[in-house]
């Protein structure tokens, strides 16, 4: 039986740039492919184009970075069978973080720390694994629905909200829903104000 393979888009390292770790350094395996196909996505790169990668080339790959964290994303990378990754990359000494838009419920005993960004549509139960639940807002994001996961945020989970784009109308509008909500977190993409990856 061959060796599990997953579709690598790239593996680079940076800063984490959103969320509750912004400022972090990690290494991040962006792996490719993702059905939801949102108009916003920024990584749209990664919805095809990738490498077909052994667990044990993607472990070899990370060597060079003086770093432990690692960050899973896509893409989706819920859509892969990245379990036996994970598992590895705990065996191997790593803190294993995960970006996911939460669509499908699967097994995160081997992730660390899991964001869950919600878009159409997203598993309650993938909510509540969720260390924190990464909500993007725009002018046409309703509010009602938004509301929906505040209940959400405890003393384990953060319930963060990050303006589409960077556009400094849906600062202003974060802002004041958080101002109304003060359980909630704001997270801006500064990895995009710092231009770095």
């Amino acid at each position: 039986m061959p060796p599990l393979s997953l579709k690598v888009n790239e593996i680079f390292y940076s800063l984490q740039g959103e969320g509750p770790h912004t400022g972090m350094a990690a290494v991040f395996v962006r792996l490719a492919g993702c059905g939801m196909g949102c108009p916003f996505c920024d990584t749209k790169y990664a919805f095809q184009t990738g490498r077909e990668m052994t667990v044990e080339q993607i472990l070899h790959a990370l060597e060079p970075y003086p770093c432990r964290n690692v960050i899973l994303t896509g893409g989706e990378p819920t859509e892969q069978d990245f379990a036996p990754l994970a598992r590895a990359l705990k065996q191997h000494g790593y803190r294993v973080h995960m970006e996911s838009n939460g669509a499908h419920d699967v097994d995160v005993s081997d992730i660390d720390y899991l964001v869950v960004s919600p878009k159409k549509y997203v598993s309650a139960r993938m909510l509540q694994k969720a260390h924190a639940i990464k909500i993007v807002v725009g002018q046409d994001t309703d509010l009602a629905d938004l509301a929906h996961y505040f209940p959400y945020a405890n003393d384990r989970t953060v319930v963060c909200l990050q303006p589409q784009s960077n556009l400094q109308e849906n600062i202003d509008l974060c802002v004041k829903i958080i101002k109304q909500n003060p359980f909630l977190r704001l997270s801006l993409q500064t990895h995009k104000m710092a231009h770095i990856k």
